[in-house]
């Protein structure tokens, strides 16, 4: 572990000095710095390559940035996990469009490119349905074999949502109601044998197994 966690930091310092546009604030997917994309500054983000505050900067210019490639419907599960990490969740719902595009073309399954294409019921398409759960209510594992979990949702302009999702011991659930005082009450229930923790505006929340109501400004 060790010896490839040294071989990771040093491929991450490679790409920086030859990758990072200091004019643009974006990565180039080539040396020449001719070439830009949404997917590689995700994967740069997904990477650790940039964290925090630049991160999430990274994460901007990745979204409203029209000259970039655009990723395509199956790669945007890798640009919407980027969203996640970069700290912009809150942003999942605005990001959609191109699922909204499909069912109004009436496809009943999701394709793997925008128009013109075809319905093939590509898997990777239907990546927001992971996303709901691991963004939206903020599910995830905390510790290996999903002993542990952690719950930071990231609920953008909804007032309301609520979800259950397997576990490998049983399900675990989120209803949250936020108030117009911005007031959020959580009801969360997790399985037995297990424990957690609920994150809200930075501040972290213990959690066990069962069911618990935290009311949270």
């Amino acid at each position: 572990a060790d010896h490839y966690t040294q071989i990771a930091s040093a491929i991450r310092g490679t790409i920086r000095e030859k990758y990072w546009d200091a004019t643009r604030g974006l990565f180039a997917d080539t040396y020449d710095h001719r070439s830009f994309s949404q997917h590689v500054n995700s994967l740069a983000i997904l990477a650790g390559i940039v964290t925090g505050e630049e991160a999430t900067r990274v994460m901007e210019r990745t979204l409203n940035d029209s000259s970039l490639i655009q990723a395509t419907i199956y790669f945007r599960y890798y640009v919407h996990q980027a969203l996640k990490v970069a700290s912009m969740g809150d942003h999942l719902l605005d990001n959609l469009q191109i699922w909204r595009d499909q069912m109004a073309l009436g496809l009943t399954t999701w394709a793997e490119m925008p128009e013109p294409t075809r319905s093939d019921c590509h898997a990777w398409g239907a990546s927001p349905n992971i996303e709901f759960f691991r963004i939206l209510l903020g599910i995830d594992s905390n510790a290996p074999g999903f002993k542990s979990i952690r719950i930071a949702p990231s609920l953008g302009d909804l007032k309301e949502v609520s979800g259950t999702m397997p576990h490998p011991v049983g399900s675990v659930t989120a209803s949250y109601k936020l108030d117009k005082k911005g007031k959020l009450t959580a009801r969360l229930i997790l399985p037995t044998g297990t424990d957690g923790v609920f994150v809200w505006k930075g501040k972290e929340y213990q959690l066990k197994s069962g069911e618990q109501v935290l009311t949270v400004e």
